[in-house]
């Protein structure tokens, strides 16, 4: 942004700020539009949910975009500084989606233990599988 002239500088930064709160007022618009707040009762439909979801999710993306190439600079910079920023970053969000998967996982897995407590055990198998020493100290 160097070769720009101040006033230009300006213009550029008020187009950025009117880009992210157009389309930071389309996500809460879609969000609104997603939970049944505007049409009523679309908040039972699990597609319009999810298609909610994944438009806001694509609308961040692009904001975080927008928002590392032209206020951080990134676009004027040489493309293997631009890399060694934007690689650990997609490390991150891969390590945050795996985390989520894995916490789910232990959760599942809790969720069996819990049910496998709580039935109770057959004292009939249980005596078959003592050896005589162990019978013979449960009847004293």
């Amino acid at each position: 942004m160097a070769h720009l002239s101040y006033e230009a500088s300006i213009k550029r930064v008020y187009y950025g700020l009117g880009l992210l709160a157009v389309v930071t007022l389309v996500e809460v618009f879609i969000s609104l539009l997603g939970k049944g707040h505007i049409i009523k009762g679309a908040e039972n439909y699990s597609v319009v949910i999810y298609t909610a979801g994944v438009i806001i999710a694509v609308l961040s993306l692009y904001k975080a975009y927008f928002i590392i190439y032209e206020f951080m600079h990134m676009k004027y910079e040489v493309k293997g500084l631009a890399m060694s920023v934007l690689l650990p970053t997609a490390l991150l969000i891969w390590a945050i989606i795996a985390f989520f998967q894995e916490g789910n996982s232990w959760k599942n897995r809790r969720e069996q233990i819990k049910e496998k407590n709580e039935t109770p055990a057959d004292t009939k198998n249980l005596q078959g599988m003592l050896s005589k020493q162990d019978t013979l100290w449960l009847r004293m």
